[in-house]
């Protein structure tokens, strides 16, 4: 533009010139060859178009309430129909799930649709009956996340300070199921987790993944106010190098959860926790640097524990733990029914059997169900060959 032809102040609802060159012309004025009233028109024509989507959104809102209401009395018949079975049925959600994903069209994301319907699921199984989740606590874990992910946010999830208590929580009854780390992609797998489950009657359910991102929660001024950093030890490790490079000097100290370090921080001046962005709504602390994990990737994976036996999906996995005798070339001959029957395994672990000094016990992960004949066939030839075998547990593999 033209300096000092062009530049203008505002007197009341009229625009004057400064350089004193030309008449006063309106603020509204249209281009040269234009019509003034061009943008009011445009701009009724925008409120009209305005006014026409939130008329279609308040009756899609109608009819979509309408269908949900329908959608949960056909939940409740279903519900009396299976009498004292479980209302949670996970190989029935994924397929729902996973028809919803096949006929999506957008723009909403698959993980936005699962999302709702996650709740809408919720929802309908809270008719039936409120169910009890057990979970690593305090709240705000990523335990407590997972849990509300897969099973959403109508149901009572209950906090257990140890692994231990988790698992007896749903042993006893005072639970339905427990949602418990199994392993992270940056640390591996969560050892009292495997060892807990080669002694209990629990079965594996359902699987989550979780994507983890750490987060600096502190109310100190800035980073350099910061003068210890708790977390959980898993947490502490996944940002190991972020905090070598920005905060080399200060302790670090491991702590049973990155909720309880989020409690602490709050109460501690100059303290921070490593956490998710949950804990710290939960305990008032601001975010001081995001998204800290050293592997942008890192993914906690979770199993759902319950007492049910849960019948194919069409997409599921299977685990399972061996013993293997100490002699060359046995665990060749375990593994040799699998690549027989075509049957592939997404996980090979060892873990110390604690039954004698270098015995170990093998945690393994297949692709398929115990029902599916390549795995029942491959599964039934490993019982004749490992000492030890106790199947985990077949459920649907978790969404993409």
């Amino acid at each position: 533009m033209r300096i000092g032809a062009e530049v203008s102040v505002v007197s009341g609802d009229r625009t004057q010139p400064m350089s004193g060159e030309g008449p006063p012309r309106a603020a509204n004025c249209a281009p040269s060859g234009g019509s003034e009233a061009a943008p009011a028109a445009s701009v009724g024509a925008d409120s009209d178009s305005l006014a026409r989507h939130r008329a279609a959104i308040d009756a899609l809102d109608r009819e979509i309430l309408k269908l949900l209401s329908e959608r949960a009395t056909h939940a409740q018949a279903i519900g009396k129909l299976k009498g004292t079975a479980a209302a949670y049925r996970p190989e029935r959600e994924a397929q729902v799930l996973r028809g919803l994903h096949a006929r999506n069209a957008g723009p909403l994301p698959n993980e936005a649709v699962t999302g709702v319907f996650r709740e809408v699921m919720s929802a309908c199984r809270a008719l039936e009956q409120t169910q009890r989740i057990a979970y690593l606590g305090p709240a705000g874990t990523f335990s407590h996340a997972a849990v509300g992910k897969h099973f959403g946010t109508l149901v009572d999830a209950v906090a257990f300070p140890t692994f231990d208590e988790v698992f007896r929580a749903v042993d006893s009854g005072q639970a339905d199921y427990a949602v418990v780390p199994v392993e992270n992609s940056t640390e591996g797998a969560v050892g009292r987790t495997l060892d807990l489950m080669v002694a209990t009657d629990l079965a594996i359910c359902g699987e989550v993944k979780l994507r983890v991102n750490q987060n600096l929660l502190s109310n100190a001024a800035g980073i350099d106010a910061v003068t210890r950093v708790y977390s959980h030890g898993q947490s502490l490790a996944q940002c190991v190098q972020w905090l070598a490079r920005h905060l080399p000097a200060v302790p670090r100290i491991a702590v049973a959860s990155n909720a309880e370090a989020a409690r602490l921080a709050a109460s501690e001046a100059g303290a921070a926790a490593i956490a998710g962005e949950n804990a710290g709504a939960i305990y008032g602390l601001a975010t001081l640097a995001a998204h800290i994990e050293d592997e942008p990737n890192n993914t906690t994976r979770f199993w759902v524990l319950g007492r049910q036996r849960v019948a194919p999906s069409g997409r599921d996995e299977t685990s399972l733990v061996m013993s293997c005798p100490n002699r060359p070339g046995a665990v060749y001959q375990l593994l040799a029914p699998f690549a027989k029957h075509g049957v592939s395994m997404s996980r090979f672990e060892s873990r110390p059997a604690r039954t004698g000094r270098w015995e170990y016990l093998f945690f393994v992960d297949l692709v398929g169900h115990r029902d599916d004949p390549p795995v029942a066939k491959a599964l039934a030839e490993l019982a004749q060959l490992a000492p030890f075998l106790k199947l985990l547990g077949s459920y649907p593999a978790a969404l993409d």
